[in-house]
């Protein structure tokens, strides 16, 4: 009976010690070790000192917008000017869009830029509807799961009605919805009017692969220079703080004068010490699944709100769903900053609910004093336009876009950041500074 009893306890310890390391290692594979930011529900620290939060309003905009009337073009790019006319957008009241056509070539498109009493945005990438509807007052609780480049407008002023366009070039889609104008006189004052005395826009050449507008006369923007100092410096322990679970649990290496590494078991965030800018990656909550553009661009939007992060004018400006990878811009006086000898665009890809990599500067503008402005007359667009064409170096055809824009130029000793206005043109992706001296310019390679 003795060794009975003995061999029913041993049995029994088996089976306990069994059920407690089952137990033990679904603790482990759940453990806070794997924590992200993405799935912490609060966060202490901002990075910041004022932490501003931004909503889809201010985070994406349009970079340009053109209007037609009488086979002439008028245009803009200033932000005072695309604010306004989307605040009466926002009052028009948009029925739910439909599919019109699978199969919308370019020159359709270019058809439909050119027609008569239109209002055409662009957009620097693809906008899920979903999300803009913040921005439009769109009357439907089902709205479709749409992207889009181009938001055109046709109106009628004696019917009242206007027949809105989302287009997307990379997917060859074209939606339409009616609009009612709200108190159509005041349309033909608020907006026609106000939109014949914007700057003359011409076209390229119609039989161009891409339909390019650009302003007749010369264009001026502010040249600047930004002193940082120590309550504009952030110090990237702050990054530490918020993109790792454990704070405590990171070691922080220098590996060279100009890079330090911060790391866990899981996470590794690479900073530059001189140029001002990080890399952090968290390698185990990589996913390929494909991201679904509006969650993805409100994730983003969310992720960055959450430890205050959106330190100087950041804008939306490129997505990948199916590598859910996203980009935002720096903007100086409401004007993109399109090349520059150091990082300026906040970057995220997204893994599986969390951060999978978040590159970004850490820098933030300082003040900037009237004597280091400068207003600089850049030449007309019609003019960098005869010099693409006449380059020898240059394929014109491939010339997608053509804007003004900032280089800027980081100068690490004096720790101060120059903003030299430019023309830049769109070239397989790439932002390449026009060069007056050496038509062909300086690809800058930042896309």
């Amino acid at each position: 009976m003795g060794l009975k009893y003995v061999e029913m306890v041993k049995s029994v310890m088996l089976i306990f010690l069994i059920g407690l390391s089952l137990v033990l290692t679904f603790l482990i594979w759940n453990s806070a070790p794997y924590e992200t930011i993405g799935n912490r529900e609060t966060i202490d620290t901002s990075i910041a000192e004022k932490p501003e939060k931004k909503n889809i309003d201010s985070m994406i905009k349009p970079y340009k917008l053109h209007f037609t009337f009488n086979e002439t073009y008028t245009g803009a790019v200033a932000n005072e000017e695309i604010e306004y006319m989307l605040s009466h957008l926002k009052k028009w009241k948009l029925q739910t869009p439909q599919l019109e056509d699978q199969q919308f070539t370019k020159e359709k498109l270019h058809q439909l830029m050119r027609k008569e009493n239109s209002l055409v945005l662009y957009y620097p990438d693809e906008v899920p509807l979903t999300v803009y509807d913040s921005v439009l007052n769109i009357e439907s609780q089902n709205i479709p799961e749409i992207n889009f480049e181009y938001l055109i407008a046709n109106w009628d002023t004696k019917k009242g009605t206007t027949k809105i366009h989302f287009v997307s070039v990379k997917n060859s889609l074209h939606y339409t919805t009616t609009a009612k104008l709200v108190e159509p006189q005041f349309f033909h004052r608020d907006v026609i009017t106000v939109a014949k005395n914007y700057d003359e826009y011409v076209e390229v050449e119609e039989d161009h692969e891409h339909f390019l507008l650009v302003p007749k006369e010369e264009t001026t923007l502010v040249r600047s220079t930004y002193f940082s100092n120590e309550k504009d410096e952030i110090n990237p322990t702050r990054f530490r703080n918020v993109l790792f679970s454990d704070p405590n649990a990171v070691r922080r290496n220098e590996i060279n004068p100009q890079r330090d590494d911060y790391q866990d078991n899981h996470a590794l965030m690479t900073v530059d010490t001189e140029k001002k800018f990080l890399h952090f990656v968290h390698p185990s909550v990589e996913s390929q699944e494909l991201a679904i553009p509006s969650e993805l661009v409100e994730d983003a939007i969310d992720f960055v709100n959450e430890h205050g992060g959106w330190t100087d004018e950041y804008r939306f400006s490129k997505m990948n769903f199916r590598a859910r990878s996203i980009k935002f811009k720096l903007y100086v006086r409401g004007v993109p900053v399109l090349g520059g000898n150091s990082m300026t665009d906040i970057e995220q890809v997204w893994g599986e609910e969390a951060i999978y990599q978040y590159r970004r500067p850490y820098f933030t503008l300082g003040d900037t004093l009237p004597s280091e402005q400068e207003e600089i007359l850049l030449p007309s667009g019609v003019e960098i336009i005869e010099a693409l064409k006449a380059s020898r170096e240059i394929d014109f055809d491939s010339v997608e876009e053509i804007l003004p824009g900032y280089y800027m130029q980081q100068d690490a000793e004096l720790d101060i950041f120059q903003f030299e206005p430019a023309w830049f043109y769109l070239q397989h992706g790439n932002w390449v500074r026009f060069s007056p001296e050496e038509v062909g310019g300086e690809e800058i390679g930042l896309e």
